[in-house]
């Protein structure tokens, strides 16, 4: 199976990909029009094939499905993830925009400062708070494992 063609990473470091995020949420000036912006973010996911989809590749943790590949080595890591929510699937964008294409060293190094620095800690159900924690959580497993 063929994995989709990865957008990330846009930026050329985690650190770069935060600051561009925060830039980014600034320009908007309410919650509405942020998660407007996170859903049309989670438009731009790359599809997932059908094949992926599968209960191995779960992310469990979230009330929403979504489902997370990754693949490469400790020199490249890459994540194909997708949800069925929409908001989720901004949320997973934006981790993946600070994390995917990079080394494990540069994820495991790399906290997700984005996500208090644009207010989206305060904003978020505690459901989805939990499982962007379970995303984050897996990205950095995986960083730890290839390291």
């Amino acid at each position: 199976m063929t994995a989709p063609v990865s957008p990330f990473p846009l930026e050329p470091s985690a650190a770069d990909a935060q600051a561009a995020i925060r830039d980014e949420f600034a320009f908007f000036g309410d919650w509405s029009e942020r998660y407007q912006y996170l859903i049309d973010l989670g438009r731009k996911l790359p599809g997932l094939p059908e094949a992926w989809k599968t209960d191995a590749h779960r992310l469990h943790g979230c009330q929403s499905m979504v489902w997370i590949v990754p693949e490469g080595d400790a020199s490249r890591l890459d994540f194909h993830a997708i949800s069925d929510s929409a908001i989720v699937s901004g949320l997973i964008y934006l981790a993946l925009r600070v994390y995917s294409g990079r080394s494990a060293a540069e994820i495991a190094a790399t906290d997700a400062d984005y996500i208090a620095d644009i207010g989206l800690a305060r904003h978020l159900s505690p459901t989805r708070s939990n499982g962007l924690a379970s995303l984050l959580a897996f990205i950095r497993a995986e960083a730890a494992r290839h390291l």
